[in-house]
């Protein structure tokens, strides 16, 4: 574009699912300029996902006699800055507490808690976030409630890791710095586990996940554990219930956990997944 030259230098795939506006892929920069197919009458500015592989490039294409610099923090920064930041933050948190999605989403949250007693006094929750929009909207809800609550009660945001890829990865760790969501990610290898299993791979993953997240509120002290199950899978578990066992039966919205000493809780059982939506 004019004297300079926007640059992705990540791959292809992550270049597929979003890039900066006017950038170009060329993850073989460097092979390129040593090829001399770049024009050196203009300016490259390199990004990567958080700037670090794009600042390696820069030297050796300015050995090169190229005029090349990285953008710092990457795409992960101007997808950051692109979504306007603490203005947003402020916008997201009014818009529950008095705005248009007061009535479908906190009302009903704060009901399942008060009809439930969900949560008292001196409670520490594990909120497990996933990074989908049910977790996250879930972790939000319950920040917005301790913020003006009469009940004192903390919270540990938990975000496991079980070997997403480096794009989902930085997706929940930019959603979580939008909404101010102060995360703590750990890793494990689920994923490399389950996909070595034949039989049940998809069972296996999710019960290693729920012994994970279990396992590492334990560790932070917690005493509940808050999971992001709304109306519609209260819904749909029963009726599967039903249908595929012959049971009247479904999840409740606190059970009490007999090998971890803890409760866990769902205070989003009577939000709709289209209002989340």
């Amino acid at each position: 574009v004019g004297t300079y030259l926007l640059v992705d230098v990540r791959d292809a795939i992550s270049f597929g699912y979003g890039a900066i506006p006017g950038a170009v892929s060329m993850p073989d920069i460097v092979e390129q300029a040593e090829a001399g197919k770049l024009a050196k009458d203009k300016k490259y500015i390199l990004y990567c996902m958080k700037g670090m592989n794009s600042a390696r490039l820069v030297p050796k294409l300015r050995e090169l006699d190229y005029d090349a610099v990285s953008l710092s923090g990457g795409y992960s920064a101007w997808l950051m800055a692109s979504f306007g930041g603490d203005d947003k933050q402020e916008e997201i948190e009014k818009s529950l507490r008095k705005g248009r999605f007061h009535k479908a989403l906190f009302s009903k949250f704060a009901k399942a808690i008060n009809t439930y007693d969900l949560i008292q006094p001196g409670d520490k929750i594990a909120v497990c976030i996933s990074g989908g929009k049910d977790s996250m909207l879930m972790a939000k809800l319950l920040q917005e409630l301790q913020k003006y609550s009469e009940v004192p009660f903390e919270l540990v945001y938990l975000v496991m890791d079980p070997g997403y890829n480096e794009l989902n990865r930085k997706k929940i760790e930019s959603n979580a710095a939008l909404l101010h969501i102060p995360i703590t990610i750990f890793e494990t290898d689920i994923f490399s586990v389950a996909n070595n299993t034949e039989k049940n791979p998809c069972y296996l993953c999710a019960k290693m996940r729920r012994g994970a997240l279990n396992d590492m509120a334990i560790e932070n002290g917690c005493n509940k554990v808050a999971l992001g199950h709304h109306n519609d899978d209260v819904l749909e578990t029963f009726f599967l219930s039903l249908m595929h066992e012959g049971r009247i039966h479904c999840f409740s919205p606190v059970t009490y956990l007999d090998r971890t000493d803890m409760y866990q809780i769902r205070p989003m059982i009577y939000v709709r997944e289209r209002d989340i939506r």
